[in-house]
């Protein structure tokens, strides 16, 4: 009995003084010039648009053209991320004919239909964009400048 007691006392010190710690971590601390630089607002948040990619009514047979629309399709993704414009892309699933989306840093869902229109993907048909506004972190907008630490081509 007394084993079981001193184990409990000695796991409550343990779990104390892990308590302690944590409590003596410093907290996060504010940067305004980052924050600044992000567009975020007192929350470390703004605003974007999200688009989601779904298929359209054109699908362009396989092929040559079809290659080049899509290399068209990535060079216009990363144009737009190295205008700051876009902030992340990526493919979906296909569940429903969504295939793919985009994040941008704009409020402004007229501004995005713009960006969108330069796309070969959406010129040709192959697909639709749907809109939507999102108010999320600022820090989204390093996601490609990250990404582009990371990855290896």
């Amino acid at each position: 009995m007394w084993k079981q007691t001193l184990l409990g006392a000695l796991m409550l010190c343990a779990l104390g003084q892990a308590a302690a710690q944590q409590a003596a971590a410093p907290p996060p601390q504010y940067d305004s010039v980052l924050a600044s630089s992000l567009g975020a607002d007192e929350r470390g948040m703004r605003p974007y648009v999200f688009v989601i990619l779904k298929t359209g009514p054109s699908k362009m047979p396989e092929g040559a053209e079809r290659t080049k629309m899509f290399q068209g399709h990535f060079s216009n993704m990363a144009r737009l991320a190295a205008e700051k414009k876009l902030v992340m892309a990526g493919p979906l699933d296909g569940v429903e004919g969504r295939r793919g989306i985009f994040i941008f840093a704009t409020p402004d869902i007229d501004e995005a239909k713009k960006m969108v229109a330069t796309d070969p993907v959406i010129i040709n048909g192959e697909m639709v964009a749907e809109y939507h506004k999102l108010y999320g972190s600022a820090a989204l907008m390093m996601v490609n400048d990250v990404h582009n630490k990371i990855r290896k081509k």
